[in-house]
């Protein structure tokens, strides 16, 4: 498995959510460019990069942003937020996202998903939050009816070969992975799936790891690695080297 370092971006400030609630933020880095370069230098091979202004907005906000990060680091990104038609995708590419992360459209909108996949392959993900077991949209500020189990096999039918799932509830919090349902939501596709959410510790990541769930691919940590919780490369380690 990959760690991902996570850099959200929000008012040009590397920042965390606790809960997903934008009332609850706590910043780190006056400039996103400083954490990619960080966790770069700490050994990262991926960094998970969400513009947050832009998932409220409902269209990317933190473009600029992005091409700076890409500019200056050597490893790959993948980005989400606001992420809602083919042409904001495409700017995104554009913008040299490696991977486009698809959140609300992917929800709202599975024939968009389903066209953006064919255009782009494995270079689209989709983000399947949950908050108490329904998916959740619209930079979290809204629920749905659906789990997330049936989203991603649904969204699967359609093309999409790799898959975000993070539990809002546990969400920026570092008290650990709400591993509960995993196996089934890994499940419910044969792609990849990332595990976002409550990370604290690299016992929380062991125990992801021992899960032996063959398509969990990955896991995004934010908070633990900005606090210092644990270094990259003890996080790597812990997820199987």
């Amino acid at each position: 498995m990959i760690l991902y370092p996570a850099i959200d971006v929000r008012d040009g400030r590397a920042v965390r959510l606790a809960q997903g609630d934008y009332a609850r933020e706590t910043a780190y880095d006056d400039d996103p460019v400083e954490a990619a370069k960080r966790w770069e230098a700490a050994g990262a091979r991926w960094l998970h990069v969400v513009d947050l202004d832009g998932a409220r907005a409902g269209e990317p906000v933190n473009l600029e942003h992005v091409r700076r990060i890409v500019a200056a680091v050597g490893i790959p990104i993948q980005l989400g937020g606001g992420l809602r038609d083919s042409k904001k995708v495409e700017e995104a590419i554009s913008s040299g996202a490696e991977r486009v992360v698809l959140g609300t459209a992917a929800l709202r909108n599975p024939e968009l998903a389903e066209a953006i996949a064919a255009a782009h392959g494995e270079r689209v993900v989709a983000s399947v939050d949950a908050r108490k077991g329904r998916v959740s949209a619209e930079g979290w500020t809204e629920d749905s009816e659906m789990s997330p189990a049936e989203l991603i096999a649904r969204l699967s039918e359609r093309g999409i070969e790799r898959f975000v799932h993070t539990p809002v509830e546990v969400d920026g919090l570092m008290e650990g992975p709400d591993s509960a349902g995993l196996a089934d939501i890994c499940a419910a596709t044969s792609g990849e799936v990332i595990y976002s959410g409550g990370v604290g510790s690299v016992e929380d990541l062991s125990a992801l790891a021992v899960l032996d769930i063959e398509n969990l691919g990955g896991v995004i940590v934010g908070r633990a690695l900005y606090e210092q919780r644990f270094t990259v490369a003890e996080g790597q380690a812990a997820l199987g080297g």
